[in-house]
């Protein structure tokens, strides 16, 4: 319960709008995907019970401490990507540490290059250096990869480069498949090791017109999640050699990753590979028909100067950027799904800088049975909502 609760005070509405906006999305008609995390228990475990017989045998023993299901879809995330073995983790934050510790004992250097918006710098309260004794050090501050002459370039040696493909808080950016390979050419030119953080690898196929194992095949170790994309329940999957995913377990049991049973997080993954892995290039390419049918909307309503970045989206998800304060658009947003039952944005709004609010938009299943046309009504509907600019 909240302080405010306890005095008996009514929360604000900028306190309320969040879970308005919950509320407006579970009940709307239309919108752009329905993530499994915003579905009832009810309806997760009736989703297991319903596709997990079709993945593996329910009849079968559960796990123990990463036997069985575990490591039946460990080998499934190997033959994906085409590496010799995969390790299972709780969580990606682990995983990835545990990766990174494993390569600074290898190489000798504790310094990882790396983007200053990637996710462990910024979503993980500093947990390279603080937990794991790893030493970030930043390549660029462009919002996009860095490029090969940003590596040659680096003042100071390290031990890994950590890419993250996509890079979310770019806006979910991916570089050309030239650009990636000359990069990752240049970081084994200074004798260092390259880790993909593929949280989102799964969704890259078709901006890089590659498959899976040809683009993990560029690094040495890749991380990859489950719920982020395939909507599993939670988990993650660190690849790479054998010897290395040997040592990561190791580091896995240390770091009190090795938990006794994991079969509903290792079920929805397998489901997620089998149901949403191959319909993730379908999401990708309509991504692009929403992304273009917006800023049509806003063009057509003006605002001209709304942005949609990348303007053709590199993945199924992208990022709107609007002239107005993130409260604004976000009651917009929130007031157009209440009053319409069409949610266009369910996502939170961030703000961009004095005047300026972001926004992440996902287009998933539920986003298939949108038109071009059904976007830039939906636009105008929201846009109406919007105050007037002076």
């Amino acid at each position: 319960m909240s302080d405010k609760a306890e005095r008996g005070e009514e929360p604000s509405e900028r306190e309320r709008l969040p879970e308005r906006r919950a509320a407006a999305h579970r009940e709307a008609r239309h919108v752009l995907a329905r993530p499994g995390m915003r579905a009832s228990i009810r309806e997760r475990l009736e989703l297991l019970r319903e596709a997990g017989p079709q993945v593996y045998d329910l009849d079968e023993p559960a796990d123990m401490y990463g036997d069985r299901i575990v490591a039946a879809l460990e080998d499934r995330v190997a033959a994906l990507l085409g590496t010799e073995a995969a390790a299972f983790f709780p969580t990606g934050t682990m995983a990835q540490q545990v990766a990174l510790r494993c390569w600074a004992a290898r190489t000798g250097n504790p310094s990882v290059a790396l983007h200053p918006l990637s996710h462990p710098e910024v979503h993980e309260r500093h947990a390279l250096s603080q937990v794991s004794g790893l030493r970030p050090v930043h390549v660029t501050t462009a919002t996009r990869l860095p490029t090969a002459e940003e590596i040659r370039a680096l003042a100071e040696p390290f031990g890994t480069l950590m890419l993250e493909l996509p890079l979310r808080d770019a806006g979910f950016v991916l570089p050309a498949w030239d650009e990636l390979t000359e990069v990752v050419a240049a970081a084994r030119e200074r004798d260092a090791v390259v880790h993909f953080d593929g949280a989102r690898l799964w969704e890259s196929t078709v901006h890089f017109d590659r498959s899976l194992d040809e683009i993990a095949g560029l690094a040495d170790s890749v991380y990859v999640s489950f719920y982020k994309s395939l909507d599993g329940l939670s988990g993650a999957a660190l690849a790479g050699s054998t010897t290395l995913v040997e040592d990561a377990k190791v580091w896995r049991h240390r770091y009190g990753g090795t938990l006794f049973q994991q079969f509903p997080a290792a079920l929805s993954a397998l489901v997620g590979l089998e149901r949403e892995l191959p319909r993730l290039p379908e999401y990708v390419r309509h991504a692009r028909v929403v992304a273009g049918a917006l800023r049509e909307g806003f063009a057509a309503n003006g605002l001209p100067w709304a942005s949609v970045h990348p303007e053709e989206p590199h993945t199924h998800q992208f990022q709107v950027w609007l002239p107005y304060e993130p409260d604004v658009a976000a009651e917009a947003a929130v007031r157009q799904a209440e009053e319409t039952s069409v949610a266009l944005f369910a996502g939170r709004w961030q703000s961009g800088g004095p005047g300026l609010a972001m926004t992440e938009v996902t287009v998933g299943a539920a986003g298939l049975e949108w038109t071009a046309q059904d976007v830039r009504e939906a636009v105008a509907e929201f846009t109406a909502r919007l105050p007037e600019k002076s």
